[in-house]
């Protein structure tokens, strides 16, 4: 009996030292703990809504110069990148063709002229003999005839002549806009021939430093984007700089690639330096909505304290501060916009602060009320091991967001 006590002693003894030692572990762990707190200091922040899209840079006014005669070419005064007045000769047809067309034609109408003259006189003379009863009516009528065929003869013939120096002027080609040469696309000697259509020699532009961007936006972002509003974009010859434009136009005819629906968007690109170049692919942005003023992340809405981290902020003898509402989402009020609620860090305490959002970028929302330049909103709050708290500072190389900082 009395071996049996001992043995529960024991047990007992064994028990307690356990426990014991349990209790002084997690006292030892408690103590090599650090609680963390993450806040954001409010300030004035921009927040955006974009729209990105593809497109290609082009002139805003571009002419295709031709001919309406076809012919040899036989003179070229331009080249690529000239500068050219409106006006100025820009390249000349052979005119051999054309001077023998001339000619043709001024023959036929000498021999129209003669032939009505000799018709006006033979129906002078037979309207005399008429009225002197010296000749019939037939006569009479026939030398009318005559004479009014003899006019049309004469002014289809005066047509013909006038068309054939009309050709011959289109064998001089002159620009028909001040601009820059951006193609040639004859050689002297080639022919061209333009029985069935025009053909293009050269394509001018009309001002180099006024570009547009005609850019592919996909249908479902196409319901954002309004005239006027502001983009910027980039080009792969200039990757460090971002050109600014204005969206000018919305073209409603849809583009279907591969079963991908598409609306071009014409952008204002102003390029007082020449720097871009027609045919350059633009990677655009279209900002669709923004709006500048104090803003928190959208991590301050998810972040809700536990008791343990209200009651290791308390002072003394002092319950934690305020309730522990609920979190989360911004809830939506058409009336008065969206409400939430943040924590607040002030005084050494965490409070509880209801807040008025606006717009949202979905990492940042503008608060319009609850909230001031410089309060700190908390985002997370845990208790992590000292060396590691040590070690997650912020790392000096990366840029954080605006705002942000760290407190233990």
């Amino acid at each position: 009996m009395k071996k049996k006590r001992i043995t529960w002693w024991v047990i007992l003894g064994v028990l307690v030292l356990a426990l014991l030692g349990l209790w002084i572990a997690r006292k030892a762990k408690a103590s090599n703990k650090e609680l963390v707190i993450r806040t954001h200091v409010v300030a004035p922040y921009t927040v955006e809504n974009t729209v990105t899209a593809t497109g290609t840079i082009e002139p805003v006014e571009t002419v295709e110069v031709g001919t309406q005669v076809s012919g040899k070419v036989e003179k070229i005064y331009v080249d690529f990148n000239d500068v050219v007045k409106k006006g100025e000769l820009l390249a000349e047809l052979d005119k051999l063709t054309l001077n023998q067309s001339v000619s043709r034609a001024k023959a036929s109408l000498t021999s129209a002229e003669s032939q009505l003259t000799y018709a006006k006189l033979s129906y002078e003379r037979t309207k005399q003999l008429y009225e002197s009863n010296a000749a019939t009516l037939a006569a009479f009528q026939e030398a009318q005839n005559s004479y009014t065929q003899a006019q049309m003869s004469k002014k289809n013939a005066q047509a013909a002549y006038d068309q054939a120096l009309v050709d011959l002027s289109y064998a001089e080609i002159y620009s028909p806009i001040d601009g820059v040469v951006l193609d040639r696309a004859v050689e002297v000697g080639q022919t061209v021939a333009a029985s069935f259509s025009t053909p293009t020699l050269f394509t001018l532009a009309n001002d180099l430093t006024k570009m547009q961007v005609e850019a592919a936006v996909d249908e479902a972002d196409i319901g954002q984007v309004k005239t006027g509003q502001r983009v910027t974009f980039t080009v792969d010859a200039y990757t460090a700089e971002t050109f600014n434009g204005t969206v000018n136009q919305i073209r409603m005819q849809p583009t279907t690639t591969s079963n991908v629906v598409t609306y071009t968007v014409i952008i204002s690109a102003p390029n007082p330096d020449l720097k871009l170049f027609p045919g350059m692919t633009a990677n655009v942005t279209i900002v669709t909505e923004e709006a500048t003023g104090l803003a928190v992340p959208a991590e301050a809405f998810n972040f809700t304290p536990d008791e343990q981290v209200l009651k290791a902020i308390s002072k003394p003898g002092q319950a934690p501060q305020g309730e522990t509402p609920g979190a989360g989402t911004p809830r939506m009020d058409k009336s008065h916009g969206s409400h939430s609620m943040v924590w607040v860090q002030e005084d050494g305490q965490l409070k509880p602060r209801p807040v008025k959002t606006g717009m949202n970028d979905v990492a940042y929302y503008i608060v319009e009320q609850g909230l001031h330049e410089g309060d700190s909103v908390v985002l997370s709050a845990q208790y992590v091991a000292k060396e590691k708290a040590k070690k997650t500072g912020d790392n000096p190389f990366m840029p954080g967001p605006p705002g942000r900082n760290r407190k233990q």
